[in-house]
């Protein structure tokens, strides 16, 4: 689908504050285009690190629930973690393992099946911890919006501290403590940590309790800067912004995962993923190591990716990650099915015309795998879409959105077809009775013809600078990954070149051809470029007299030697031009 290209303007400081912070005129303007204005914001966007971390006091709620774990520490009590199943709850859980073990306790960790219980805290769990004589609970990454099983909890005496980075409802739960920087009234200066960004803040509070001091003794500073590998994995998986305290830990903590790998189940997962001798980046994390541990989770039971991050010892850590290797497989496998199977449900219906929204359902569908493939039909056709699977008369469903189009506002809307929602702006989830599916599509449609408009069906590219392929130097985008890591909130810089040629016929690469492969040249200058998905635009580009081509660069290593290649987002045969124009 060609793409609407917005263009960040331009500025006459560019020069200037390049000699001021000592970095290229690249590098300079896409931090300004980020919004970073200043050489002092610049220099501290570059060299983010510890200094960036707040002081874990000022988050509400954190001291009250440090001094109660560390009272059960010091009386023994049985204390449980209630975690969650994706990478975030996975790794908040696992810091707090870490964090306790190291004090002295060796907690239950609990996460929900996916299936069976679904998201969050659930009455029937905290009903087994407390007959299992468990006097604490601590969540990670859910429980701000349970304010019935807090309540439960307090009937059956169990403490309940709930750590969460969601938005809260009105109701706010009557915990023991609750740790989240949304809470209302909050001063926190950075509200958009994950759930593990918030388990490392309690687990910094804690080793501070224990040491009854400003400072945690040795063994728990070094602890804390290895967890920085946990905090990094889960904020990258979470797609939380990459900004502020979310860079610092994803900055510390790929560093740490690179060289300082502390952790058996995280040396395993590493290796399994063939990183063993490479640099580990974000975009291992986002599309390697991440979806293997997710996986688990998602076919099923989380069980085993949770061992591998707590307990487990190096030989049962390798023959873990041998599995969610398999797991992760079989993920792909069942992913595809799904994504073929509703592409020809779209095709049978006569294709989208001119609807806004996209409803499917289908009882052959896994719950688990449905919310990515959700994803991957929202870049195919650029519309809200929300996938069903349907088991025994009920409906799981789960959603994602597009820029401009609240997803959980417009499932308010729809609640009357709904049993239950939740969620925000760009993703959510939903149950609800199969045979009120068609009611659900088309109280969506109704609210997607409100609230879209036919240009917002259009997806837009943001540019950050037109460049020339001579321009496109080792030096100059070596330079641009001092931006990394990259992420929401900061992308990978993007540029356009006009007016480019192909040196050479384009080729189909792939198994089934799905991608082209390029060879651009201009102005004497040639650069390989690499367009994933664009296969069946072979023909319009060989045609082409001239092109304007969207891209990311990237440094090609190969042996010894390095190289400028392209990874293509849109390409305009002709010359760029609007849209529908």
């Amino acid at each position: 689908m060609p793409k609407r290209w917005t263009f960040y303007p331009p500025s006459d400081t560019v020069a200037a504050l390049s000699r001021q912070v000592g970095a290229g005129p690249l590098v300079v303007q896409v931090m300004m285009n980020r919004g970073l204005a200043t050489a002092e914001a610049c220099r501290a966007f570059l060299n983010c690190g510890y200094e960036a971390l707040h002081r874990p006091e000022l988050m509400p709620g954190l001291v009250r629930a440090a001094e109660r774990i560390v009272h059960a520490v010091r009386a023994g009590e049985k204390v449980a973690i209630y975690g969650d199943y994706d990478v975030d709850g996975l790794t908040a859980s696992s810091v707090l393992y870490q964090c306790l073990s190291l004090a002295g306790l060796v907690p239950t960790v609990y996460v929900p099946h996916r299936i069976e219980e679904g998201y969050g805290l659930n009455c029937d769990a905290i009903r087994q911890l407390a007959g299992e004589g468990h006097t604490l609970i601590v969540t990670v990454d859910c429980g701000v919006t349970s304010p019935a099983e807090a309540l439960l909890a307090r009937e059956l005496g169990v403490d309940l501290i709930i750590t969460d980075h969601h938005e809260p409802e009105t109701h706010v739960p009557e915990a023991y403590a609750v740790v989240d920087p949304k809470l209302p009234g909050s001063t926190y200066p950075f509200r958009d940590l994950a759930g593990v960004g918030i388990a490392f803040k309690l687990a910094w509070a804690v080793g501070l309790a224990l040491a009854d001091g400003t400072t945690c003794s040795p063994e728990f500073q070094r602890f804390l800067t290895d967890a920085t590998s946990l905090a990094a994995l889960g904020t990258i998986a979470d797609v939380v912004p990459l900004v502020g305290e979310n860079r610092a830990l994803a900055s510390m903590g790929l560093k740490a995962l690179s060289h300082r790998r502390y952790h058996a189940g995280l040396e395993a997962i590493v290796e399994s993923a063939r990183l063993r001798d490479e640099r580990v980046r974000e975009h291992d994390v986002a599309f390697i190591i991440g979806p293997r541990l997710n996986a688990a989770g998602r076919m099923g039971s989380a069980e085993k990716a949770l061992r591998l991050l707590t307990s487990a010892t190096a030989d049962e850590a390798a023959e873990i990650a041998a599995e969610l290797e398999q797991v992760n497989r079989r993920r792909q496998d069942v992913e595809r099915e799904i994504f073929a199977q509703a592409v020809a449900m779209i095709d049978g219906q006569g294709g989208l015309g001119d609807r806004r929204t996209i409803v499917l359902a289908s009882p052959e569908w896994h719950a688990g795998v449905i919310g990515i493939v959700a994803s991957r039909l929202v870049e195919q056709y650029h519309r809200p879409t929300i996938l069903i699977a349907v088991e025994n008369g009920r409906g799981q469903g789960s959603g994602r959105s597009i820029p401009g189009f609240s997803l959980f506002e417009a499932l308010e809307h729809c609640s009357a077809a709904l049993l239950r929602f939740g969620g925000h702006a760009m993703a959510a989830g939903l149950r609800l009775e199969a045979d009120q599916v068609g009611r659900l599509t088309e109280l969506l449609e109704t609210y997607g013809r409100e609230a879209l408009r036919p240009a917002d069906l259009v997806p837009s590219l943001a540019i950050d600078a037109e460049a020339t392929l001579a321009s496109l130097t080792v030096e100059s985008v070596g330079e641009l990954q001092r931006l990394a890591p990259f992420g929401q909130g900061n992308s990978r810089p993007t540029f356009a070149v006009r007016a480019c040629a192909t040196a050479t016929a384009p080729q189909r690469m792939g198994k089934t051809g799905a991608h082209l492969s390029l060879q651009l040249t201009q102005g004497g200058v040639s650069r390989r470029a690499v367009w994933w998905r664009g296969g069946e635009m072979e023909t319009q580009v060989a045609r082409a007299e001239s092109l304007d081509v969207a891209f990311r660069p990237r440094i090609n290593r190969f042996r010894n030697s390095e190289s400028v290649e392209l990874d293509i987002l849109d390409v305009h045969p002709g010359g760029y031009r609007e849209p529908g124009g």
